[in-house]
This record gives structure tokens, sequence and C-alpha cells, in this order.
């Protein structure tokens, strides 16, 4: 029996490209309380758009992006303010509830 599948990230991607998709998805990965989780999901959103392309866009190296975006990665503020900004998102605060 032949059964088509497709990878998940393919979807994942094709999700992402739509800025209000990748803000529920980082809201969500930030959520977690984990950094880690949070990098790993902005780096999902960044490899959905093109990876050197978001990094011109972001006007970074892209070997840094993919530091920054690492297990692990320290991103400044501003790095991470620029990498938003290339993808029509911005950081927020909100009131815990």
């Amino acid at each position: 029996m032949n059964t088509l599948t497709a990878r998940y990230e393919e979807g994942l991607h094709e999700a992402l490209c739509n800025p209000v998709e990748a803000a529920a998805y980082l809201d969500a990965a930030l959520d977690e309380g984990d950094i880690d989780s949070f990098l790993l999901a902005l780096r999902d959103v960044a490899e959905a758009r093109g990876i050197a392309q978001t990094a011109r866009a972001a006007n970074l190296n892209r070997e840094n992006l993919y530091r920054m975006l690492a297990v692990g990665g320290n991103p400044q503020l501003s790095s991470l303010n620029a990498l938003l900004q290339s993808m029509n998102l911005r950081l927020a605060i909100e009131v815990r509830q």
C-alpha cells in the first residue's frame, strides 16, 4: 500500500509565512517559559521566510543569525528587534494574568 506523506515542516513553513500565524506560534513558544523553545520557534519562522533573505532584511549576518537562533543562543535585544521587524512583527509587553 502506497501512502503519500508530507513532511510537517512544509505545512508549518507555509503557515508561518503569514504574520498572524507566525505571531501566534511565537507567542505560544514564549508561553512555554523556555528561551530555547522561543529561539527554535523564531528560527522556524526565519526558515519559513528564508534565512538568507531574513538576515538581509534585518541587516544581520546569516551565520550570526543561525548562531543567535540556536539552542543556547543569547541574542541582543537590538538584534531580536531587527529580526522581528524584518518579519513585520514587534515585541510587546503585557500584564500577566
